[in-house]
């Protein structure tokens, strides 16, 4: 299992300027994009300088560690900070003429209300991890304006970096972070509790590796991921099943988790026969 304007352009981003507020890993990766892009990186801030100034050299930016230091005349402020710095930074900030947008999956749009008139969402259900390089032109994008209008800008203004775009309301926004979280961080949750187990019984998880790639590999197929389920449970192999819970008899958290997911796998291929 984290942008920049006028009202009408011809060219999307043909001298516009972004500043963001903040610097951490959906920052860095957001920044450079837009700067691959073309479009140009006006100032990086964050509360810590060195972590700014670290950001802003790989985007030819002005790091700075004050509000106050910030330029009014950026076309776009994309704030791509903590959903709790998002409140925080509401009740200092005002922006009234510029767009203004957050990268938050699961925080209304109507958070930035008090910045700017000119407020959105533009979040990627993407895991953005530090000195990872990425394909930025296949992200995918979900974006939310105040009006049309604005929902317009903020397409426009990505349309340069990836054309995997969709229209999402905050709603909308907030079950797909959902279920992201969900074949994300429950994902991997799950493979790491498998690297454990193996670990512990001194056998290579590298032997999991093409069976996890295939597992990934078969959701871009199209069909129904309940019915390609495989295993023991979609079996109904009670045998296989019985043996594996005394395996993990001795581990209750274990023992619960396997015997949810039995159940769960269960229920929904059988009433899908």
């Amino acid at each position: 299992m984290s942008c920049p304007f006028f009202l009408i352009f011809e060219q999307p981003n043909a001298m516009q300027t972004i500043t963001f507020i903040g610097s951490g890993n959906v920052a860095t990766h957001l920044a450079k994009a837009f700067y691959n892009a073309g479009y140009q990186i006006l100032q990086i801030w964050s509360r810590e300088y060195d972590h700014a100034e670290a950001l802003a050299n790989q985007v030819f930016a002005e790091p700075i560690n004050k509000l106050s230091l910030l330029y009014p005349t950026a076309d776009v402020y994309i704030m791509a900070v903590t959903d709790e710095a998002l409140f925080d930074l509401a009740l200092d900030l005002r922006l009234r003429n510029a767009l203004v947008l957050h990268t938050a999956g699961s925080v209304s749009l109507k958070v930035l209300q008090p910045i700017s008139r000119k407020h959105g969402v533009l979040w990627s259900p993407q895991t953005f991890i530090s000195g990872i390089e990425m394909n930025y032109n296949e992200l995918p994008f979900c974006i939310e304006g105040s009006t049309p209008e604005v929902e317009t800008q903020i397409r426009q203004l990505i349309e340069p970096v990836s054309q995997h775009i969709y229209a999402v309301d905050t709603q909308q926004r907030q079950w797909l972070h959902l279920a992201a979280v969900m074949v994300n961080n429950f994902g991997n949750a799950m493979n790491a509790l498998a690297q454990d187990l193996l670990t512990e019984h001194n056998i290579p998880f590298e032997i999991l590796h093409p069976l996890i790639t295939m597992t990934a590999d078969k959701i871009k197929q199209g069909i129904g991921l309940w019915q390609q389920q495989t295993g023991p449970a979609r079996r109904q192999d009670q045998k296989t099943i019985d043996s594996q819970r005394r395996l993990v008899a001795d581990n209750d958290k274990m023992l619960q988790l396997y015997d949810l997911m039995t159940e769960l796998i269960q229920a929904n291929t059988l009433k899908r026969c």
